[in-house]
């Protein structure tokens, strides 16, 4: 997994737009990067209204807010509809910056092993350098940790 101190890969995510989106669009502004597994199941939903809910805070603090997993483009845009949802997020359909940032990990449950999305986050200062990680995250209370570790970036 992509550490602290380390650099995060340049790699092309697509918006529900259609449009690219990269970490070097970044350049320049302090963000935090999450990923999660899947648009539209409880957890994820809970995370992506925890992070809206905190929008206008990271806004004030300076810090973009980005959210990625594996789901279509598509299937992002009627996920932030649904919930009103205030972050972007990004679509990551062949797992490019998932495996180089290292959460594109083997899983199991009910006994079957699978590829997914670890739910983790990177907060990236405006060089885009990882000056936080939150590996294996648990929704309950995150984005606000996060929030006050970015306030203090």
């Amino acid at each position: 997994m992509t550490g602290e101190g380390e650099m995060v890969p340049d790699v092309a995510m697509t918006r529900p737009d259609g449009s690219v989106v990269k970490p070097s669009d970044y350049k320049g502004r302090k963000w935090v990067l999450y990923f999660y597994p899947k648009d539209d199941t409880p957890g994820c939903t809970k995370e992506a209204q925890a992070f809206s809910a905190l929008a206008d805070e990271f806004s004030a603090a300076g810090v973009d807010v980005l959210g990625v997993s594996k789901d279509p483009p598509k299937k992002h845009g009627k996920f932030i509809e649904k919930y009103d949802l205030a972050v972007p997020l990004a679509s990551d359909a062949e797992e490019g910056i998932a495996n180089a940032m290292g959460v594109w990990v083997e899983k199991s449950m009910y006994g079957r092993t699978y590829m997914g999305m670890q739910r983790s986050t990177f907060l990236i200062d405006a060089t885009g350098k990882v000056v936080r990680v939150w590996p294996k995250v648990k929704v309950a209370g995150h984005a606000e940790e996060v929030l006050e570790a970015a306030k203090a970036l």
